[in-house]
């Protein structure tokens, strides 16, 4: 009986001892889900690695990515406000004054090219006024004699056609001198070739000293405050293009950095074999100063008015098969300081060296990370559905989303 009740009391304490040593793993165990979980949405960075890493923070911004159509294109400029500038009579190159990729306003004198004909037409111009002056006089004498038929009629006939003929080579001669931009006044040989419109010079063709012919382009001119878009839709589409619609478009060659614009004009005709159509759109003056005529560019004309919360592309990741974007926390939290006396200091080491190390490393700045649904991702920008809600001036990683996600899993999928 005795040792039934020793058994009994054995298997009753070995009972006990599993039960608190499963009740202790499942505690262990439940602590480390919690932590793991804690690990994956939260991260701490110090603020040499926040500087290091190059970590940019943003804001959710509206934009217009649903019901679009794709078009591919290039800037230009008007007619009116690109100039080809030649001469009408040649010569030699005299000066000239400007470099390519300078501004000039309209009227500059560019270069000025010499021909002894400038002074001809000068002379010419100068005495036929002389004869004008003489002949004017002449004529009012005349005509009063022969209103009082004091002399013959012919005679203030043969001053009057005088008088017309000088007249008409001074006009002619002030014609040619006003068209090559040379003053009436004076005796020169030099001819000023000026900017009929105000821009940048672009292609100089001339060299100081050439012979510089007629007909030819010396200088070219681009205005780029009026600086539009060509781009070729194709036929099927063009059914929902009018104008008046926005456009948002990217340089194909540049960054991501997305333009707007506005369709002001739509061809009649087809542009070539591929059966496209030119469309024209304004571009916004403030983004139109830093661009130059022929650039390649992305386009999406927008047929809605629909726009939605999107962020640079960038500033999504995936993980597994959830969506993440990274919000700085507003409230920082210091790490508790190493205990000095478990600092173990090398012989000769200066202590303040190490303890102005020791506080950049305590210094963390914190990130969460919150799921989102992405949608339509275009213009390296990518619709966002929020699952949960945040504040409204949160900082949203725009740049090192990747990193951070890296660093709270040991890796992970970047989202394209």
């Amino acid at each position: 009986m005795k040792n039934i009740k020793s058994k009994s009391k054995f298997f009753l304490i070995l009972n006990t001892l599993v039960l608190i040593l499963f009740t202790s793993c499942g505690e262990k165990k439940t602590e480390e889900t919690h932590e793991e979980e804690k690990s994956e949405t939260e991260v701490a960075l110090t603020e040499a690695q926040f500087k290091t890493i190059g970590i940019e923070t943003g804001t959710i911004v509206m934009k217009n990515l649903n019901t679009v159509i794709k078009a591919n294109g290039y800037t230009a400029v008007p007619p009116q406000n690109m100039a080809n500038i030649s001469t009408l009579i040649g010569g030699v190159v005299k000066d000239i004054y400007v470099l390519e990729g300078t501004y000039v306003v309209k009227g500059k004198t560019l270069a000025t090219i010499q021909n002894l004909e400038v002074t001809e037409m000068q002379e010419d111009y100068n005495s036929a006024i002389a004869n004008i002056e003489y002949l004017q006089l002449e004529y009012n004498r005349q005509k009063t004699l022969s209103d009082e038929n004091v002399n013959p009629r012919k005679t203030f006939q043969e001053v009057k056609s005088k008088l017309a003929v000088e007249k008409a080579k001074a006009q002619a001669a002030k014609n040619k001198l006003q068209a090559l931009n040379v003053s009436l006044k004076g005796s020169t040989s030099l001819i000023p070739i000026v900017s009929p419109i105000s821009g940048y010079v672009g292609k100089i063709s001339i060299t100081k000293g050439a012979f510089a012919e007629t007909g030819v382009t010396l200088f070219e001119v681009v205005d780029n405050s009026q600086m539009h878009l060509d781009l070729n839709v194709f036929e099927k589409d063009l059914g929902k293009i009018s104008v008046g619609q926005e456009v948002d478009f990217v340089l194909t060659n540049q960054s991501n950095k997305s333009i707007k614009g506005k369709i002001f004009g739509i061809n009649k005709s087809f542009s070539n074999e591929s059966k496209t159509v030119a469309v024209h759109a304004k571009i916004n003056p403030s983004d139109a100063k830093d661009l130059i005529s022929g650039m390649y560019v992305a386009a999406n004309i927008n047929i809605t008015n629909q726009t939605v919360q999107a962020l640079p592309k960038d500033a999504i990741v995936r993980n597994g098969d959830k969506y993440y974007i990274y919000i700085q926390e507003e409230h920082q939290e210091e790490t508790p300081k190493v205990k000095e006396e478990e600092h173990n200091h090398k012989e000769g080491e200066a202590h303040n060296e190490h303890a102005e190390g020791e506080e950049e490393e305590h210094n963390e700045i914190h990130f969460k990370a919150i799921e989102v649904i992405p949608g339509t991702t275009d213009l390296g920008y990518t619709e966002i559905k929020l699952v949960e809600e945040i504040p409204a001036n949160a900082k949203i990683v725009i740049k090192g989303a990747f990193y951070l996600l890296a660093t709270s899993k040991g890796g992970g999928e970047h989202e394209h």
